[in-house]
């Protein structure tokens, strides 16, 4: 399972938990930082990410 991180955790949380599940980013990292909550659905829904918030 990969994770897409919302912008309101730390990025440091992909570095902790890559070894739990790998492939996983955090919204800043692919380009997301000021987009709103659909396009970061959206994003991880076309890639097949889990979002946390």
């Amino acid at each position: 399972m990969k994770l897409l991180f919302d912008q309101n955790l730390s990025p440091r949380l992909v570095a902790r938990l890559v070894d739990l599940f790998p492939g996983s980013e955090h919204a800043r990292d692919v380009g997301l930082a000021t987009a709103d909550d659909i396009a970061v659905w959206e994003y991880a829904k076309a890639r097949g990410f889990v979002v946390t918030a």
